[in-house]
């Protein structure tokens, strides 16, 4: 059985490379701000962490589906976001916004939320569907300095993940304690999405197509 992993994430595809699994990538077409913008509108509220990153999961894969219109396998579609003190937070995208959440979070303790997504298809169709999600609770440390700030920005990695920070590479020093599934924190939780898979009639060990080291 055939893994689609509607992501262009390096940190997903490292995940599901370590469990065994190589996948075939597909980049999704979803407009994340504007999915949410819309489901928000309809149902007249605001999305809690865990709604938004389902919600999107499920857009990603559904868009995944539909650029291979005769696949056959389980797409995989997956999100993350990180709340602090109530307020949600993506990527960052600028120096300016990355360096300003950096100061905020020194210290003190987030939620990692991750939406997972996976649907089994046939030929093209939807056979089943099921989405979930999954939390970790990230700790910072409280002595990193404005030099040290400074100098993970410039690298660019912050910018491109969820809350500002990994735990799998430059961001990794910054982190105190984890609570929780740590792939979640990385960008997918690997434990879960085996139980998606098991709930989609299949067994995980059936998906293993890489040989270990």
């Amino acid at each position: 059985m055939r893994i689609y992993l509607a992501s262009t994430s390096p940190a997903r595809l490292m995940l599901l490379r370590a469990a065994g699994i190589e996948p075939y990538l597909v980049s999704p077409t979803t407009d994340e701000d504007s999915e949410i913008t819309e489901k928000e509108r309809k149902i007249g509220r605001s999305l809690t962490g865990p709604e938004t990153t389902q919600y999107l999961a499920t857009a990603k894969a559904e868009s995944a589906v539909k650029q291979l219109p005769k696949a056959t396998g389980i797409f995989v579609g997956s999100d993350s976001m990180f709340e602090l003190e109530g307020k949600l937070l993506g990527k960052p995208h600028t120096p300016e916004r990355a360096k300003e959440r950096w100061l905020n979070q020194i210290g003190k303790t987030g939620t990692l939320h991750s939406g997972i997504c996976a649907i089994l298809v046939q030929d093209g169709k939807i056979v089943k569907q099921i989405t979930t999600g999954t939390s970790a609770e990230v700790t910072f440390v409280g002595d990193i300095t404005d030099t040290e700030i400074d100098a993970y920005i410039v690298t660019g990695e912050p910018l491109k993940v969820a809350g500002a920070f990994t735990i799998d590479s430059l961001g990794s020093a910054f982190v105190k304690e984890i609570s929780g599934d740590p792939s979640t924190v990385v960008g997918m939780s690997i434990p879960q999405l085996r139980v998606l898979v098991r709930e989609l009639g299949i067994e995980w060990q059936s998906l293993w197509n890489l040989q270990q080291k």
